[in-house]
């Protein structure tokens, strides 16, 4: 499939031919962040020659992958090669428990609680993602002048709390994390029905598809009911990497030193 040609979205939006949701996450004001502490997007499998040379041009050399082995294989979307960068796999699972068909087959399960079944699937994200972003994290205390790039399938969940994650721990107000995460929604918007035709063709029949178009979207509200999660099951972003990685208070140190001015 040829990749789709896609609107210019604003900044924080980046603009890389073949990619989509590509932003850059950074630049908050209070507190003061680098203007770019990471980038995020989607599945860039699609990017074309033209976009390798735009996606160099930014000097990212790190990508990270929270896609689990058989999602790839499904989906027929292997990373990318492009000169000078080199794809992690990292993935959050071993299976697919966290791509957008697996999740929309749950929706029946939670249909009285929307909001619940997303806090529910970010907590069980939480408890399987302590090697992949422990890995993430690592690269960003070694490396605070080589921005990375991170994506899951849409970059949405796992990207999301990823994010979600890094922005807590550096004391950016809930709301203001709420609102790059919201930012999906409108990214998506354009490839919603292309995203949705792919995956009929890999997984056949899902009870309702309009289901799996809901779990594309990006509700700030969502992200504001995990944080209170997350403060709630781990006291926080610092409690998370303190109980779920090998990551040290020295560590979650040098990565506020790192980021924050």
């Amino acid at each position: 499939m040829a990749a789709p040609v896609l609107p210019i979205l604003p900044p924080p939006f980046v603009h890389i031919e073949g990619l989509v949701n590509m932003r850059a996450v950074g630049g908050f004001t209070a507190p003061k962040t680098k203007p770019i502490i990471l980038y995020r997007c989607a599945d860039p499998s699609r990017i074309t020659p033209k976009g390798k040379e735009q996606f160099a041009a930014l000097g990212i050399r790190d990508v990270f992958d929270f896609r689990a082995d058989d999602e790839i294989a499904s989906y027929q979307t292997p990373a990318p090669d492009v000169p000078g960068v080199k794809f992690h796999r990292t993935p959050v699972s071993e299976s697919r428990a966290f791509d957008p068909v697996s999740l929309a087959a749950r929706m029946s399960d939670f249909a009285s609680d929307e909001r619940g079944m997303f806090v529910q699937m970010n907590h069980e994200i939480l408890e399987t993602a302590g090697p992949a972003f422990e890995k993430v994290f690592r690269y960003m205390v070694e490396h605070p002048e080589e921005p990375c790039m991170i994506h899951c399938t849409v970059g949405k969940d796992r990207t999301g709390i990823f994010t979600a994650l890094t922005l807590n721990l550096l004391g950016v107000p809930d709301e203001e994390i709420a609102a790059e995460y919201g930012l999906t929604t409108e990214a998506l918007k354009p490839v919603l029905p292309i995203m949705v035709a792919r995956f009929k063709e890999r997984v056949g029949h899902v009870d309702n598809w309009d289901d799996l178009a809901h779990m594309i979207s990006s509700d700030p509200a969502n992200m504001l009911a995990i944080l209170e999660m997350l403060r709630d099951k781990y006291g926080g972003a610092e409690g998370w990497i303190l109980s779920q990685t090998s990551l040290t208070t020295e560590d979650v140190s040098r990565f506020r030193s790192n980021y924050l001015v």
